[in-house]
C-alpha cells in the first residue's frame, strides 16, 4: 500500500505519520508539505519524518500529479488551520483549504488513487442548539475556516471521481501533545497557562460546548478511512469523528485541568456575552462505522499528557501566545521577515 499525506509537517501529521508506521509496517508512506511550520519542534527526540519513506516539499495549491503515481490513499491535511489564521488570511484560506482540496482530490480520482481522506471539522455546526448536531443537521458555518471545510464537503459530494472513496472527518476540536505542538487549542492552552503562571483565565462565561479528540485518536480515524471500503459508509461519506464522552463546555475544561494541576487559579468571566461558537455533536454514525478505531484516550489521560510533554520541554513561557506554538504568530514571522507573501507563497 501507497500513501501519500499533504500537510504532514503539521501538529496533527506528525502523530500520523509514526501512527500509520506502526499500524501499517509494509506500506510505503510519503508525506508533502509547504515546510511553514517544520522548525516548531516540541521536544522531539527525532524528526517524526523519519518514520516517512520519502518527504517532498512544496505548495499544495500546485502538487504535481507525478507524486500521486501508484498511490493508493492521499490524506489532505494540509491546510490554514484555525479561526485566527482564516480571519488574517481570508481569500488565501480558501485557496487552500477548499480550492487545494478539491484540485487534489481530482488529481487523485485521474491517477486511480482509492480512497481520499479530507480533514473536515465540526466547527461547521457553528451556533447550534441544545441537541447533538448529526451529519444530516444543517451547517451554520461562522468563520471563513468552517466555510472552507463546508464548501469543501459539498464540491467533493457534487464532483465526479470516478470509483474513489472519499471521506469527510468532520473532527471534533483537536487536542493533545504532539512532536510539534500547537498551544493555540483550548484544551492546550489551558494546560500551558496553569504551568506556565499559575492560573486559567477563560474569557468568555465558560457555557459554550466543545467536543474535543485526542491527536492520536485522530490519527486512529484517518487509518481507518485510508482503508475503508465503499460498502463501509458509502462512496462518498462525511462522518462526524470523535466521541459522545468528550463533548463538554469551555469550563468543564478548565476545572479539570486545574484539578489536574493543584494549586491553578481558575478565572471565569461570567459576565462576558456568550461566545456563538457553541456545539454538542452526536458521532453515533462512526461508533457504528469504525468501531475499532474509535477514540481511546480521556480527558484525563490528554491532560496528564500535555503536562508531562511541557515538562519534559522545561515549559515555563508565561509569553507563549506569542510564540512559535500559535501558529498564526508563526506565519506573521515568516511574513515580517520577507520569507513568505500575503498568498502565502515562499519568496525567492
Amino acid at each position: 500500500m501507497k500513501i501519500l499525506v499533504s500537510g504532514n509537517m503539521g501538529y496533527v501529521g506528525s502523530v500520523l505519520v509514526k501512527h500509520l508506521r506502526r499500524q501499517l509496517p509494509a506500506a510505503r508512506i510519503e508525506g508533502f508539505d509547504s515546510g511553514f511550520f517544520a522548525h516548531c519542534l516540541t521536544g522531539a527526540p527525532r524528526l517524526p519524518e523519519v518514520a516517512l519513506d520519502a518527504q517532498h516539499f512544496g505548495d499544495v495549491r500546485n502538487l504535481p500529479e507525478a507524486l500521486l503515481e501508484g498511490v493508493d490513499a492521499v490524506v489532505q491535511l494540509a491546510a490554514i488551520s484555525n479561526d485566527p489564521m482564516g480571519k488574517r488570511f481570508e481569500s488565501v484560506t480558501g485557496e487552500i483549504n477548499y480550492g487545494s482540496s478539491l484540485a487534489l482530490a481530482e488529481k487523485a480520482a485521474h491517477a486511480g488513487v482509492r480512497n481520499f481522506v479530507f480533514a473536515s471539522s465540526c466547527s461547521v455546526y457553528g451556533s447550534a442548539s441544545e441537541a447533538p448536531r448529526t451529519e444530516s443537521n444543517a451547517v451554520n458555518p461562522l468563520t471563513a475556516y468552517a466555510r472552507s471545510k463546508v464548501n469543501t464537503e459539498l464540491a467533493l459530494a457534487e464532483t465526479d471521481l470516478g470509483r474513489m472513496t472519499t471521506t469527510c472527518l468532520r473532527f471534533a476540536t483537536a487536542c493533545g501533545m504532539s512532536d510539534r505542538l500547537r498551544l493555540d487549542l483550548v484544551l492546550n492552552d489551558f494546560v500551558a497557562s496553569a504551568l506556565a503562571s499559575g492560573k486559567i483565565t477563560v474569557l468568555s462565561d465558560g457555557t459554550p460546548w466543545r467536543p474535543l479528540i485526542h491527536v492520536e485518536d485522530m490519527a486512529r480515524a484517518i487509518e481507518w478511512a485510508a482503508t475503508r471500503a465503499a460498502e463501509q459508509g458509502g462512496q462518498n461519506l462525511v462522518v462526524n469523528t470523535g466521541s459522545d464522552i468528550w463533548n463538554y463546555q469551555v469550563r468543564e475544561l478548565a476545572e479539570a485541568v486545574a484539578e489536574a494541576l493543584p494549586g491553578t487559579a481558575l478565572s471565569i468571566n461570567r459576565d462576558a456575552p456568550p461566545d456563538k461558537r457553541s456545539y454538542k455533536v452526536d458521532f453515533s454514525l462512526f461508533t457504528r462505522l469504525a468501531p475499532d478505531h474509535l477514540p481511546r484516550v480521556t480527558l484525563a489521560k490528554a491532560i496528564d499528557g500535555l503536562r508531562d510533554g511541557l515538562l519534559r520541554m522545561n515549559f515555563h513561557d508565561a509569553e507563549f501566545r506569542a510564540s512559535s506554538c500559535i501558529r498564526l504568530k508563526v506565519l506573521e514571522e515568516h511574513l515580517a521577515a520577507g520569507r513568505l507573501g500575503e498568498d502565502l507563497r515562499w519568496k525567492a
